[in-house]
């Protein structure tokens, strides 16, 4: 990146991809903010876009303060603008606030984006992940419900039927419903109707073989270790496609995968260790909703692999080798 005179759009998307494996991910932070100060952006309306990546880059490396100047620039940067890149930003910066412990701070700024759960359901992530940073997952569970009980309501006024028939028959409902679960599985509560309709939706849309990105959060996070890999590979060659030609494929997927949820604020994130036996006891492996199950399942059963190990720790893949050595890199190849 350092070698870019002018930084476009599609640059940041893809230092956002690929900053949390870089070698001085600080670094990046800075020459990002740089491009800014020093008017180096292909689109100006990105200014509040970039600074943000750099806040998000310096938090994951417990550079609070740096993180929150640069979110500070950022919401400057975006002036008047209220969308959901605003919402989001200042919810990453209420996340910030309460890895910093400055509680009542966050409190107040990530209040007031409540009522943006709705017109901003795209910023619903990073809005959940920083009260969850906070200690109030519970309290992110109780607005997703009511943003959820909200947008059904929407849907009645304008006539719509009460259950949508399809990912994009629900639109921002979607989104919502997709987090809501999420949090919902990650804290153990018993399955609702509404966690079986996102389950639905999401089973309909993998079906389809549209939009892969949106259930990967689910299915892009099963690990096969490398016995178990070659062996599913030797029994169903054409779940290549899904899982990866290789094992090195299969482990470089995951990691990205990772990386980018990481930065959309998904925190806490796992890798779901899985089986041949396990994903075949669940129906055919050829069906993207017995993949959809088995996810779901590893999802909610213990012993699964924390992300990201430290850079000088033993790579959450398994090989022995050190992560800065191992998987670390694939994101960025």
């Amino acid at each position: 990146m350092a070698t870019k005179t002018v930084l476009t759009s599609a640059d940041l998307e893809e230092i956002r991809q690929s900053a949390l494996g870089a070698a001085n991910p600080l670094g990046v932070a800075a020459e990002v903010a740089d491009a800014v100060e020093a008017g180096r952006l292909e689109d100006p309306e990105d200014a509040g876009q970039a600074l943000t990546l750099a806040a998000e880059i310096a938090e994951s490396r417990s550079k609070l303060d740096a993180a929150l100047r640069y979110a500070d620039r950022a919401i400057e940067a975006y002036g008047d603008r209220d969308d959901s890149q605003v919402a989001t930003t200042r919810a990453v910066r209420a996340r910030i606030l309460f890895r910093a412990g400055r509680d009542d701070e966050a409190l107040a700024e990530i209040e007031a984006l409540r009522p943006q759960l709705t017109e901003y359901p795209d910023a619903a992530a990073f809005i959940t992940a920083a009260l969850v940073v906070g200690k109030r997952s519970r309290q992110a569970e109780e607005w997703l419900t009511e943003a959820v009980k909200l947008a059904f309501a929407e849907r009645a006024a304008a006539d719509q039927s009460s259950e949508p028939a399809s990912a994009d028959d629900a639109g921002t409902l979607f989104f919502l419903l997709q987090q809501r679960h999420r949090l919902r599985h990650a804290l153990g509560l018993q399955h609702d109707h509404n966690d079986n309709l996102a389950e639905r939706l999401e089973t309909r849309l993998a079906n389809a073989g549209s939009a892969p990105a949106a259930v990967a959060a689910d299915t892009g996070l099963v690990f096969f270790p490398q016995p178990e890999f070659d062996s599913l590979l030797k029994q169903w060659p054409a779940l290549a496609e899904q899982y990866g030609a290789d094992w090195d494929e299969h482990r470089a997927r995951l990691e990205k995968e990772l990386v980018r949820l990481t930065a959309t604020g998904r925190a806490g994130l796992t890798v779901y260790p899985g089986s041949v036996d396990g994903l075949s006891q669940q129906g055919d492996p050829a069906e993207a909703a017995t993949r959809t199950a088995y996810a779901n399942q590893l999802a909610a059963a213990p012993g699964q692999i924390p992300w990201p190990p430290e850079r000088n720790a033993a790579c959450w893949c398994g090989s022995g080798l050190k992560y800065k050595k191992d998987c670390l890199p694939r994101s960025r190849a």
